[in-house]
């Protein structure tokens, strides 16, 4: 079979690998009780930085009514804090608490230690390096430069 034949059925294939992947991944880390929306927000806060939620919901691409009751739970789980607008006092500038921060850290170190230690119960020396060859692919398909 042709290399470019048997693209769709690697392409399934993959995206459904990575799946559960992510989904193994996701389970060792804290904070699981929260929801997508509420990940989503915090993520975005945590990449781009303090943030009115007026541009949260704009960005996330909900409702400013959806985007303030996200707020709330997130502020009541105290992993986002508000400030004033210095440049308009009656909007609310939001951004991560150190909480959140330390939730996003510990949560990233647990799903590496996961990681790490199924790559070195499960796969050969060989197979780490094809890994490693099948990781820049990877980079590659989703344009993400190496570091």
């Amino acid at each position: 079979m042709r290399a470019k034949a048997r693209t769709p059925e690697v392409a399934s294939e993959l995206r459904i690998v990575l799946g559960h992947l992510v989904r193994r991944l996701r389970e060792q880390a804290e904070g699981a009780d929260l929801t997508r929306s509420q990940t989503a927000v915090l993520l975005r806060l945590e990449r781009n930085g303090p943030s009115t939620a007026t541009a949260l919901a704009r960005a996330e691409g909900v409702r400013p009514q959806s985007m303030a009751k996200i707020v709330d739970a997130l502020q009541e789980a105290r992993l986002v804090g508000g400030s004033p607008d210095p440049k308009d006092g009656r909007k609310t500038v939001l951004s991560l608490t150190g909480a959140a921060r330390e939730q996003f850290r510990t949560g990233r170190l647990a799903k590496q230690d996961w990681l790490s230690g199924a790559i070195d119960a499960t796969l050969t020396a060989a197979e780490v390096d094809q890994l490693a060859a099948a990781t820049r692919l990877l980079k590659r398909l989703a344009n993400t430069p190496d570091p």
